[in-house]
């Protein structure tokens, strides 16, 4: 960076989310449980489809990689969260700040495109069967996750390059419980125009092409699960489509509200309960409603753990 945009500041002062003691000592209880139930749900899928030979299938392949980058996403926020929930002065470093963010949307934007090529794999399971195993080789498979790796990465050096080429110096509180870029646009000391813009086209690239892709593969589903005569299979399928959508709303429909809207950048109490649902809930949420309710998944952990 150049000296106009050489920053001032060696650290960020997060404000969280209460300063009564005992709010704090709650929300610790909370966070600590979920972050229990994220880590335990994501690497019990992992341990799961490693060790079985049935699980060694597209689906299973992508709900692997989809619980690693949930792995990765929760323990990017929540061990901060729960530091900074014990002690007075909650501050981070610019340069903790700035990895943090690159990693928390490297995690964010891959499992974004993730669960867009887990709702492909659906569609031609239910749509084209017949071809689902031409269509769906392990080479697609790897491809498909490679991309969504590389859009996750790419979106992230985007977003972070502009939120960090501007100056920061002064005002150093970040109303958050994270570094994440509308949070930190707020303290720039310079127009931030053309860096919100850029966030703002990359959410479009990231959220609405993906969400396109989900919406567009669950319609074709349902409009051919209709057609299905057995009446057990049709409820079946409406209700993994049903609990998958849930996960749909939850994550992008926060994430939308946080990263595409005018003047996102003022953030307020409501945006960080809101974020908390794309940052923290989404993560525990998707082994439970992708896998471990899946009849495959239950036997293979009787099979592991069983005995």
């Amino acid at each position: 960076m150049g000296t106009k945009n050489q920053t001032y500041l060696t650290e960020f002062i997060l404000l969280g989310f209460s300063s009564g003691q005992q709010t704090q000592i709650l929300l610790f209880v909370v966070f600590l449980i979920i972050y229990l139930l994220t880590v335990f749900g994501n690497l019990l899928i992992i341990v799961l489809i490693h060790v079985d030979s049935r699980l060694h299938t597209p689906m299973y392949f992508f709900l692997k990689n989809l619980s690693f980058t949930d792995l990765l996403f929760s323990t990017t926020i929540v061990p901060q969260i729960l530091f900074h929930l014990l002690v007075t002065r909650k501050t981070i470093s610019f340069a903790r700040c700035s990895i943090q963010m690159i990693f928390f949307l490297i995690a964010g934007c891959t499992e974004s495109s993730l669960l867009a090529v887990m709702s492909y794999d659906r569609y031609v399971a239910v749509c084209k069967p017949l071809h689902y195993s031409t269509l769906m080789t392990q080479r697609v498979c790897v491809q498909l996750t490679i991309g969504s790796w590389a859009s996750g990465a790419f979106v992230s050096l985007v977003d972070t390059t502009f939120t960090f080429s501007l100056s920061y110096h002064g005002q150093n509180i970040i109303n958050h419980y994270f570094c994440e870029p509308p949070a930190l646009l707020k303290l720039a000391s310079e127009e931030s125009y053309k860096a919100e813009m850029a966030i703002f086209a990359m959410g479009v690239v990231i959220l609405l092409g993906p969400l396109s892709l989900i919406l567009f593969s669950y319609w074709n589903i349902i409009s051919t699960v209709i057609q299905i005569q057995a009446g057990e299979r049709r409820l079946k399928v409406f209700s993994t489509c049903g609990s998958h959508f849930m996960v749909v709303v939850f994550f992008y429909g926060s994430t939308i509200f946080t990263y595409m809207r005018p003047n996102s950048k003022k953030m307020n109490e409501r945006d960080k309960v809101i974020s908390v649902f794309y940052s923290v809930i989404t993560s525990m949420l998707n082994p439970f409603i992708y896998s471990l309710r899946n009849k495959d998944v239950k036997e293979a952990f009787r099979k592991v753990f069983g005995r």
